[in-house]
């Protein structure tokens, strides 16, 4: 049932059940993190691999130290300049995490979501929210609550309605080696924004096996069905599919194309925080036209562009 009833998610939610929340980035399927019931029971959902660790989602940063400890001081500044907002940091964690939410691993993944009706939700719970995007595993991220009902319809006794998201895309994810800041996902908050809070950071690079050290690093995430291509040259590599009923995502100018079955623009005056904000769902609609190729455009490597072309990347590889 899509809503805005939170009472209704809280009594769920008290009951070690799921409810899909609205953030900032994308939607979250969300449940108990301190219950292992509950926790299993998102990754059974999504059908996500147990290797792969969730973020917890607290109600302030004023409840940190209730699931992380031997917290570094960059970390403290961060959390003090983007929360709530799309940062999500890796610390140690404390034991009364489940071992299920951190993958196994010594350190836990947590944020807290800058949306007001997810915060008023967490305000009337007794414990923080493991919230992985509300779809099966490895599929396109929702951004809309109709997203998440065309995933899970049947599955799910409550959505909230929060409206489309206004990132858009993921949080960024950053851990911590003697203290000194790593990214792990790029995401919503810039590169830029980062370093004017706690200097120049180091970037780890995507990993392709089974223990990536944060949630969302796979190779292989954020995929249409349809079979997509990113490209910097889309005229010629329309053209090498001339018998292909072909979908393109652009950037912000149109093609005047007659062969194109239909075009996405995700910014037309090439704001990449509005592209950002319409990525997800210019695939969505995209991958339900029943096209033979999805083209997409690479977009500028600076700013939000090197995420943008970061989930690009992941969409389009091979599995």
């Amino acid at each position: 049932m899509i809503t805005k009833e939170i009472n209704f998610a809280v009594e769920v939610l008290n009951n070690n059940n799921l409810v899909a929340i609205p953030t900032e980035t994308v939607y979250g399927l969300a449940g108990n993190a301190l219950n292992t019931e509950a926790v299993s029971k998102i990754f059974k959902l999504k059908n996500r691999p147990f290797y792969n660790p969730l973020i917890v989602h607290l109600k302030s940063i004023e409840f940190l130290p209730q699931i992380a400890r031997n917290i570094p001081s960059k970390a403290c500044k961060l959390a003090q300049d983007f929360w709530p907002g799309p940062l999500t940091l890796v610390l140690d964690k404390n034991p009364n995490v489940p071992d299920l939410v951190t993958s196994g691993k010594s350190t836990v993944a947590v944020r807290v979501p800058n949306h007001p009706l997810s915060l008023a939700l967490l305000q009337k719970l007794d414990f923080p929210l493991a919230a992985p995007s509300a779809n099966p595993f490895g599929s396109i991220s929702p951004t809309s609550a109709a997203h998440v009902d065309h995933y899970f319809q049947n599955d799910l006794e409550v959505i909230l309605d929060g409206g489309q998201c206004q990132r858009g895309i993921e949080s960024t994810i950053i851990g911590f080696k003697d203290g000194d800041p790593i990214v792990y996902r790029l995401g919503s908050l810039s590169l830029d924004e980062i370093q004017q809070s706690v200097g120049k950071v180091k970037t780890l690079e995507t990993k392709t096996s089974k223990q990536p050290e944060a949630p969302g690093m796979l190779s292989r995430h954020y995929a249409p069905k349809t079979d997509t291509v990113l490209t910097e040259h889309v005229r010629e590599t329309i053209q090498a599919f001339p018998h292909e009923k072909i979908g393109v995502l652009l950037f912000k100018n149109r093609l005047t194309n007659d062969t194109v079955y239909s075009q996405e623009v995700l910014s037309e005056s090439g704001d990449l925080n509005e592209a950002a904000r319409n990525l997800y769902a210019a695939m969505h609609r995209l991958d339900q036209l029943d096209l033979d190729k999805i083209i997409a455009e690479k977009l500028p490597e600076f700013g939000l562009g090197l995420t943008l072309n970061d989930k690009l990347t992941r969409a389009t590889k091979k599995a």
